[in-house]
């Protein structure tokens, strides 16, 4: 019987490379951006300034001026809220305790039916820039997934996306 050309060394070099791309492979799935990577230097205790809405903003402000009132939630001095717009639809923003400006988030839909009790389609924290927008962004087609932002300068930066087959 004749075996390949491959020597003697390069046949037990393929563990190392099967080790390798698997070590890769676990190492990109755990490199989903973390809550304490991105972290606020302390949390605003201050009076919420008055709200301050744009002509684009006024539509929403009856929802926005309720949430204005209450402590920060989100990456230290912001207050996220969201609402529903539909079935399986969020719509919302984040307002500025220190300045009562008004940042909007991308409409958040479409999770689907098989997420468990405990699934956010926002997660967010007090003590944290980051936030994780799970399903489809703005009802964009194939775009279903986790989305991870960093929220900066009021500016939601893209950071990572796990999209979902």
């Amino acid at each position: 019987m004749r075996y390949s050309k491959l020597s003697r060394s390069s046949l037990l070099s393929w563990p190392l490379i099967v080790l390798v791309c698997l070590s890769d492979a676990a190492s990109s799935q755990s490199q989903s951006p973390r809550f304490k990577d991105y972290p606020v230097d302390g949390s605003y205790r201050g009076k919420n300034a008055p709200l301050v809405l744009t002509k684009n903003d006024r539509t929403f402000r009856t929802r926005l001026k309720e949430a204005a009132q209450r402590k920060p939630n989100f990456a230290g001095h912001y207050i996220l809220t969201a609402w529903g717009c539909g079935t399986e639809c969020l719509m919302g923003a984040v307002i500025d305790a220190k300045t009562g400006r008004v940042y909007w988030f991308p409409t958040i839909c479409c999770w689907g039916v098989e997420v468990d009790d405990k699934f956010k389609p926002i997660e967010f924290r007090l003590e944290s820039k980051l936030i994780v927008f799970s399903g489809l962004r703005n009802e964009k087609e194939d775009d279903k997934g986790a989305h991870f932002y960093k929220f900066e300068n009021g500016r939601f930066i893209h950071i990572h996306s796990v999209m979902k087959k």
